[in-house]
């Protein structure tokens, strides 16, 4: 081998070691974004209107921005880990957020990891695994002009309308009457939002890609189009996640929005940039399994759903306080009145009073 290959070869081993030292990095800084927004989330809640009903106090908790700011390192660590390393290591490697965020919750959140709850994250990460590591490449458009043909062909827009509507159903119709107690609700919109999210960004880093080589994007409606887009679909999908975590346990959350998120989002690059032509019969099967694994495994962590107890601590130790013994009343056949318990013998002439609540 030559020396020029060699060092060629050097530098590829470099450049993959540093994204995938920062995609570990980002997976990091996520997880445990997910823990302390959390935490923020249920201070905010402790003193005012829950996000999961609506609230929005958790803008003026410290605690939350903080959560914040840090998924916003881990994020721009991920996008930083693309410009060394191929998709193929990078976007697997993301699914340690859903381990540290799990791991942390149990510890620092009380909420219990079930082993079947364990099970069920394995599989949603191999299954997210095996589709990100047979999904096509992507063609790099070169202009944000391509892109805007790109996203107004007919399949696409099709797409876009069928994302969009769903959107709207959950938003609308679901969210108010199951969001508090389907976390598929809350979820699937962050989900499906953020396909289109991931989309209009991409065309968004091209502008400005672009623009800094010294051919402006700013001129162009199209460039602004997908920056109004990617600000509203953040901003959705900002709400959902916060209304998610507030309400449902952590280590289900982080599992089912990466395996959801990661799917929609390969699916809808896939309808954008044709990467499916030229697929082979086996790549496509692969994907599918490791499609039907992801569905597994949401299955196998919604079963194990443990319900947050939302309550303050004196209702719920009120409501769930167990009822003193029925007492029964009876009259003796010498006229005395009497009492006993329930798992005393009980003559044949007596009269039961029981506690009105008793039938709570």
């Amino acid at each position: 081998m030559s020396p020029a290959a060699t060092d060629a070869g050097g530098d590829l081993f470099a450049a993959n070691l540093k994204g995938a030292l920062l995609a570990v990095a980002s997976s990091a800084f996520v997880g445990v974004s997910f823990i302390v927004k959390k935490k923020g989330l249920r201070r905010a809640g402790a003193v005012g209107s829950r996000a999961g009903v609506g609230g929005y106090g958790y803008l003026w908790e410290p605690l939350w921005w903080v959560g914040m700011v840090t998924m916003l390192v881990g994020e721009t660590a991920n996008f930083v880990a693309y410009m060394f390393a191929p998709a193929v290591l990078v976007a697997p490697l993301g699914a340690l957020s859903i381990i540290v965020s799990a791991v942390l919750a149990h510890f620092m959140l009380n909420e219990k990891l079930q082993r079947v709850g364990v099970l069920g994250c394995i599989l949603c990460i191999v299954g997210s695994t095996v589709i990100i590591l047979h999904a096509p490449e992507e063609r790099s458009p070169d202009s944000v002009e391509q892109i805007w043909r790109l996203a107004t062909q007919p399949t696409f827009l099709c797409y876009a309308a069928l994302a969009v509507a769903v959107s709207l159903l959950l938003m609308l119709y679901c969210a108010p009457r199951y969001g508090q107690t389907n976390i598929m609700i809350y979820v699937g919109i962050c989900s499906v939002i953020g396909s289109l999210t991931v989309m209009s960004i991409k065309a968004v880093g091209i502008a400005i890609k672009l623009t800094i080589q010294g051919v402006n994007q700013a001129g162009y409606f199209q460039t602004w189009m997908f920056v109004t887009v990617s600000a509203i679909c953040l901003i959705i999908q900002l709400v959902y996640l916060n209304k998610a975590l507030d309400t449902f346990n952590t280590a289900l959350v982080s599992p089912i929005y990466y395996a959801m998120f990661t799917t929609l989002t390969i699916l809808a690059s896939a309808i954008m940039f044709k990467d499916w032509s030229g697929q082979s019969a086996s790549i496509i099967a692969s994907e599918t399994c490791g499609f039907l694994t992801v569905l597994a495994g949401i299955i196998v962590l919604h079963s194990t759903k443990e319900p947050d107890q939302n309550l303050s601590p004196d209702l719920y130790a009120s409501l769930t306080a167990p009822l003193p013994p029925k007492i029964y009343w009876h009259i003796q056949g010498n006229g005395d009145v009497g009492k006993q318990k329930e798992d005393e013998s009980l003559p044949c002439d007596f009269i039961t009073v029981v506690r009105q609540d008793y039938f709570v």
